[in-house]
């Protein structure tokens, strides 16, 4: 993967040094020792620069990023795509339910990563896995991927910072209040390793913003809206849970399969600057086909 980035400094930055520069446009370190290690990886007008050089307002400050080795843990294997957005920092991909994210014990095949690893290989590009916001298996919707270790580092700054904003539908049991916020800390549940519960004592805290889009009072379901405040594990599934709404057909917390074979949640719309061009950036997904059947208009 080759990536070359290009700057024209202006008056704000005047004087400030290469790294003092590359800091404030949040490079991570990492970024920062490979443009340090790769020839001409930092040059000052055409002229290969030290980072503790100084700029000057109208130089141009030209940067060349190199990773010369791909993944390798993960085997790459057909899986349809589908792609939202792609340039040459990131992807934005919405992602079906009963995908996994990554491959584990259970699911070595049909994984975003193993089909993200056959695209970039039938291109002859390499490519490292890198999911900014991971989805459970069973989530739908959208999902961002890293295309270097500079916008890695940098949109996962976002997230750390709560910079990246995610809205999820769900579609929950009974009918919810009109609009809440569920703050309560999640912690493991007792004797699992996959079950999360709300835990006052020693949870990390959790906040879920919601609102009812609508209620069918035959099969006595809500749609919400909801928007993470924090990003804990299965933080809606149980926070929805805690409240007495558990998502429909969810395995784990609520297994009533009456309406939905999988969890009735799906990564709505996802809201971010982008890492290089600082641009913002908005996406949104439909509703799937599944869970639309027991919403029609939605």
């Amino acid at each position: 993967m080759e990536r070359h980035i290009e700057y024209i400094i202006t008056e704000q930055f005047h004087n400030k040094t290469i790294e003092q520069f590359l800091k404030l446009q949040e490079y991570p370190h990492q970024a920062v020792v490979q443009l340090k290690k790769t020839p001409e990886g930092i040059c000052k007008n055409g002229i290969w620069a030290y980072v503790n050089e100084r700029l000057q307002t109208g130089d141009i400050l030209h940067l060349h990023l190199v990773e010369e080795k791909g993944e390798t843990s993960i085997q790459p294997l057909y899986v349809p795509l589908d792609i939202v957005y792609e340039d040459e920092d990131l992807m934005v991909i919405n992602k079906p339910a009963n995908m996994p994210i990554h491959p584990s014990m259970n699911h070595h095949e049909g994984t975003l990563a193993n089909g993200l690893l056959y695209y970039f290989t039938e291109k002859n590009e390499d490519f490292t896995f890198r999911c900014i916001n991971r989805l459970d298996r069973d989530t739908s919707g959208l999902t961002i991927v890293a295309k270097h270790l500079l916008s890695a580092g940098i949109l996962s700054r976002q997230v750390s910072k709560r910079e990246i904003k995610r809205t999820y539908r769900a579609i929950c049991q009974g009918k919810i209040s009109d609009a809440g916020t569920i703050d309560a800390p999640i912690a493991r549940a007792d004797d699992s390793t996959i079950e999360r519960c709300v835990n006052f004592e020693t949870g990390e805290h959790a906040v879920t913003h919601y609102k009812r889009i609508a209620y069918d009072a035959q099969k006595d379901v809500s749609l919400v809206e909801l928007h993470l405040e924090t990003g804990r594990t299965h933080q809606i599934r149980v926070h929805l849970k805690h409240i007495g709404h558990p998502i429909i057909g969810d395995f784990l917390y609520n297994p009533d399969f009456t309406y939905c074979n999988r969890q009735a949640l799906h990564s709505y719309s996802l809201s971010f600057i982008h890492p290089l061009t600082k641009k913002e950036m908005h996406f949104a997904s439909s509703f799937p086909e599944d869970l639309k059947r027991i919403f029609q208009d939605f």
